[in-house]
């Protein structure tokens, strides 16, 4: 069976945007959230305004509309929550592309898909409301998880629901409704989801990183349709 990256590859003129963005007119920035970022404190992490407050300073310092990064990226932010430490390694590595942004920001379906499950795991550093979307592209299925959306979102979904291409779907959430973060999008590709509803990692133990990686493939063989190709500097 041709693997993903093959198949959104050849599908390049028919994949569509996540997010709105005009590449003539809009800045990205890369948004570091390791122990390299020297600039976050653990008073700032602990606590979600002063958080929320650092990421609107660095957006409108760039004069960005995004902030952006996170994939395969090893974050010391998660120890701001026993979500992540609930066991002897604490799980660190995120799975996802965070796209940070203004509440309310539109999202949309990048290619028609259904609705696989949605729920709120409303715990302070989870996802928040979320919403899980099933593709089905020249024979291989595969997933899409929103994370920190808003609880409007989830009103009046049902699974197996379709989603056209291109319909907006979901927002951004606040940190009232989003898990405690600022404002952004938790974009994560999963291959096979097992048993999981409404749920799945987005963050794993390091021992863990191949398995998880492998089943978690790089989201910018989406976003590059809302961006065009990213760097890799934007990820890790």
């Amino acid at each position: 069976m041709k693997k993903l990256e093959s198949i959104l590859a050849a599908q390049a003129t028919t994949i569509g945007k996540v997010v709105d963005y005009n590449q003539g007119k809009d800045d990205l920035i890369h948004l570091d959230c390791t122990s390299n970022n020297q600039e976050l404190s653990d008073k700032q992490l602990s606590d979600t305004l002063l958080y929320a407050t650092w990421m609107e300073e660095k957006l409108a310092s760039a004069k960005a509309k995004y902030g952006i990064g996170g994939y395969s990226e090893h974050r010391d932010i998660y120890k701001r929550s026993n979500h992540f430490s609930a066991t002897e390694e604490a799980r660190r590595l995120h799975l996802g592309v965070d796209i940070w942004g203004k509440t309310g920001t539109p999202v949309y379906n990048f290619y028609e898909a259904k609705v696989h499950s949605f729920a709120n795991n409303d715990h302070f550093g989870d996802y928040g409301a979320t919403i899980i979307l099933a593709y089905c592209i020249e024979g291989l299925t595969f997933y899409a998880l929103f994370g920190h959306l808003n609880s409007a979102s989830l009103i009046g979904l049902t699974v197996g629901e379709v989603i056209p291409k291109g319909k907006q779907f979901a927002e951004f959430g606040n940190e009232k409704e989003n898990g405690s973060w600022p404002p952004h999008l938790h974009f994560q590709l999963i291959l096979n989801i097992g048993d999981y509803f409404g749920d799945y990692p987005g963050v794993c133990k390091f021992s863990e990183r191949e398995q998880y990686l492998a089943n978690c493939p790089n989201p910018e063989l989406v976003l590059r349709h809302s961006f065009g190709s990213i760097s890799a500097e934007f990820y890790a």
